[in-house]
């Protein structure tokens, strides 16, 4: 074999699998058709669990750096838009997104009414306050940690077909082939390898045709900040200087792949916003539909899918990137520990069985975002009654955790309330947080209570599995955790329970194989 795995697509998903692949031993060669990041203007924001991802991998002080930059660049488009000052009002900084959490279809979820003791919500520590980073930054930083862990991508290569076999995949590139165990379509929503693997691809056929640009315009100033709901469509103006979206009922664009000039953005957002603005110069522009589909099974053989090469839909929520981190996330270790025969093959079944649901509450969420933004009567009256709801706390927190991903919670054995959800970063005693001691993507059984027998079930998980035995003052009731590579609970149990450790071999060996030194039956 030339390696373990060749990923196809060298962008965010791509690179991200790449990196828990390397972590987890995986020999891993990435095809990537680009020379370098493409700047296209793609999403704008991350969510939390995405930004957990990588904290727990320790690039939080990058992406902190990442966003003052990009707070820096709000702040000039407030300058800009309210005079040198900067001092516009309230609804003129939330439209431009200080001070909301997203929104749900254009209308905005103010912050201020968030309950953050949903799960999920306030207990991602650091990682809570990350949201304004690019998809092309996202790109950036996790190319650079993909060199420092030796990973090998090719960049101006692409993947032109391939055959798999029993014991492996021959890849075939522009520059010779590749022989590896595994092949993983990272290469976007059309993408090659899911065409030539022959997954099903079911959905619904796009209705809306939308632009997304950075442009330079004169007559912007009657524009409104934010998102706006017209007779026509659906616009956006900032949160930095000359970006602009809008969204259009009058079906799919004939062309997709054609170019985005000044004069069609001029037109569809004179046309949506009622304002006649003139576009001098365009930085960057994209066009994109609604379509939403999703292939039935993430695995076919030893070929799989992750990102939008699984699940393509449109780009309001700023939920594709997240999710697509998720996917990488979940199938990094898993299949890492399947080449290293720490767990058997089965064990991928999993990535399927818990990622998929997501995958597809994702493309509803989308799909439910478009009804509201429809200019048609009984549209606009739907979005007038979620307009109330997202006034609530309530409907606010609700809107917030799913399409914020903090809903999120795998279908796994166990009672306990944790199990199954991303893990909160817990602050330790004199051993600083949860995530810092997860940047080398190992398993790792959390000892709360000083519990031998509890460390000495774990202890032939030695090769595969950290244990950190300290305090938590701040969660009392909880005596130990065994957190999964990605972040998620497999089991956890409370102080005062009458067996403690109860399931905690069973979850061991669900999800870490056999211990060392056991005897299997022959």
């Amino acid at each position: 074999m030339d390696c373990d795995v060749v990923v196809a697509g060298g962008g965010p998903v791509g690179l991200m699998l790449a990196c828990e692949l390397r972590l987890g031993g995986a020999r891993v060669a990435v095809l990537e058709r680009l020379t370098g990041v493409n700047p296209v203007i793609k999403g704008g924001a991350i969510t939390t669990p995405s930004a957990e991802a990588l904290y727990r991998r320790g690039m939080l002080p990058a992406l902190a750096e990442v966003q003052r930059r990009a707070l820096d660049r709000f702040q000039a488009f407030l300058r800009e838009r309210n005079g040198e000052g900067g001092d516009g009002d309230g609804d003129e900084a939330a439209g431009q997104g200080l001070g909301t959490v997203g929104h749900f279809g254009g209308i905005l979820l103010r912050a201020a009414l968030v309950d953050r003791t949903e799960p999920g919500l306030g207990d991602a520590g650091p990682a809570a306050d990350i949201a304004f980073v690019t998809q092309q930054d996202v790109e950036r930083l996790l190319g650079r940690r993909a060199d420092e862990l030796g990973v090998d991508v090719r960049r101006g290569v692409e993947l032109t077909g391939f055959d798999a076999d029993d014991e492996g995949v021959t890849v075939r590139t522009g520059r010779g082939a590749i022989r590896a165990g595994w092949l993983v379509g990272c290469d976007g929503g059309r993408s090659t390898v899911r065409k030539l693997a022959g997954f099903a691809f079911p959905g619904t056929d796009p209705e809306v045709t939308c632009h997304q640009a950075v442009v330079e315009m004169t007559g912007a100033e009657d524009l409104k900040v934010g998102w706006t709901a017209t007779d026509t469509g659906v616009y956006a103006y900032g949160p930095m200087p000359g970006r602009v979206v809008t969204v259009e009922f009058d079906g799919p664009p004939a062309d997709r792949d054609a170019p985005v000039t000044a004069e069609d953005l001029q037109a569809r957002l004179r046309r949506v916003s009622g304002v006649d603005v003139t576009v001098t110069g365009v930085r960057t522009a994209t066009r994109f539909t609604d379509h939403a589909r999703q292939v039935t099974e993430y695995r076919r053989g030893r070929v799989l899918l992750a990102g939008d090469a699984a699940h393509v839909h449109s780009a309001f929520g700023s939920q594709g990137l997240s999710l697509g981190i998720g996917d990488a996330m979940n199938l990094g270790w898993k299949l890492a520990a399947v080449i290293a025969g720490r767990a058997p093959e089965g064990l991928l079944d999993t990535y399927t069985s818990e990622r998929h649901p997501v995958g597809a509450r994702v493309l509803d969420w989308t799909r439910s975002q478009v009804a509201v933004m429809r200019p048609d009567p009984r549209s606009r009256a739907l979005r007038a009654i979620v307009s109330d709801l997202a006034e609530t706390v309530a409907g606010t927190t609700y809107l917030t955790a799913r399409l914020n991903g903090a809903a999120v919670r795998y279908e796994l054995p166990g009672e306990h309330p944790l199990t199954g959800r991303s893990t909160p970063d817990l602050e330790l005693a004199d051993a600083g947080r949860l995530a810092d001691h997860l940047h080398g993507g190992r398993a790792l059984l959390l000892d709360l209570t000083d519990d031998p027998e509890l460390r000495a079930l774990a202890a032939g998980y030695a090769d595969r599995v950290d244990t950190l035995t300290a305090g938590c003052p701040s969660r009392p009731e909880l005596a130990a955790v065994l957190v999964r590579p990605d972040g998620f609970t497999a089991w956890a149990a409370d102080t005062g329970e009458q067996a403690p450790t109860a399931g905690l071999a069973e979850a061991l060996e669900e999800w870490f194989g056999v211990p060392e030194g056991a005897v299997t039956p022959g």
